[in-house]
């Protein structure tokens, strides 16, 4: 059975976090993440993968869009986005870009 939930936790931390401890807690949850970055505004046309994506930022922000699925939500340093595979989304980089890390989950 396909699951569409789209899961987004928002940081809820006065302070932004470290890199590292993003970095660590994805691969103590048995991922490989690794990291890229975007310049200001830049768009991402609406898209699907056919894995798993867990997103964390680490700086900046990026707003994502789900075409079908749901409403658009921006997110900042420590927020994180489990999108599961198969979900059409888009995204825009922020005004001051965004650096994320991000790992991927096969589908069983």
């Amino acid at each position: 059975m396909r699951t569409h939930i789209i899961h987004i936790q928002k940081w809820a931390y006065p302070h932004p976090p470290a890199e590292e401890a993003l970095y660590e807690q994805l691969v103590s949850e048995g991922l490989d993440p690794y990291k890229w970055s975007s310049n200001p505004y830049d768009v991402f046309p609406a898209h699907d993968h056919a894995f798993e994506k867990v997103i964390m930022i680490v700086a900046g922000s990026i707003t994502f869009g789900f075409p079908v699925e749901g409403a658009p939500t921006t997110l900042f340093p420590g927020d994180r986005l489990d999108l599961p595979a198969r979900v059409m989304h888009n995204a825009v980089a922020g005004q001051q870009g965004v650096v994320c890390l991000e790992a991927q989950r096969s589908v069983q």
